[in-house]
């Protein structure tokens, strides 16, 4: 937590001109904000920067692609959209590695050893994360997750912290192919497909 202080306060100057580019670049509000499962999945409210336009009343239902601007996606690709979780951090919300929190939907679909992910405190950067991001599945990345979980220690967390670094210069794996985001999880084995807009409504809110 301590570690995550010191970040905050360091940080706050890069924060305070993201914050004042997403105003410019797509208006208010500056901050992403949704529940998502933390520790035994209890909910807590993740904060990131925006990276989507919002909708108006007369573009009705759009995808991943046409809201994401290219001020969006650079944001993704170099993290900064991430600074604010450092907040959910001191918090006690996250840790800085751990699982990245999903959706709130996803709690009943996973199967017993998936959730075994939130046997710990999601964080802002993972296992998952350091092995390709969005380039890997869904069953991939809950299989890092688990291995993380089973391998947890300081000296894993610190090789993740090196590789996040590594990661973040190199901007891979922001999104998987042919998609702006992740195509959402809908269970073990099932074959995933975007069908109506209450599916594009949900990967509109969902990221690594």
């Amino acid at each position: 937590m301590l570690v995550s202080a010191t970040g905050l306060v360091l940080a706050s100057p890069v924060m305070a001109a993201v914050a004042a580019a997403v105003r410019w670049k797509l208006g208010s509000p500056v901050f992403f904000r949704q529940q998502r499962p933390g520790l035994d999945g209890r909910p807590f409210e993740l904060l990131k920067f925006r990276t989507m336009r919002v909708l108006g009343p007369s573009d009705g239902v759009a995808n991943d692609a046409d809201r994401l601007t290219p001020f969006g996606l650079w944001l993704r690709s170099t993290s900064l959209d991430e600074l604010p979780s450092l907040w959910n951090v001191v918090r006690g919300d996250m840790s800085l590695v751990g699982p990245r929190p999903l959706l709130m939907e996803y709690l009943d679909r996973y199967s017993p050893e998936q959730r075994r992910r939130h046997e710990v405190r999601p964080g802002i950067t993972g296992l998952a994360q350091v092995r390709g991001r969005n380039l890997l599945g869904w069953e991939e990345k809950f299989s890092a997750d688990v291995e993380y979980v089973d391998g947890l220690g300081p000296r894993m967390d610190l090789r993740i912290l090196l590789a996040t670094l590594v990661k973040v210069l190199q901007r891979h794996g922001v999104s998987a192919p042919g998609e702006a985001n992740m195509l959402p999880f809908m269970g073990s084995g099932h074959v995933t497909g975007v069908t109506d807009g209450n599916d594009l409504r949900e990967r509109a809110v969902e990221r690594r």
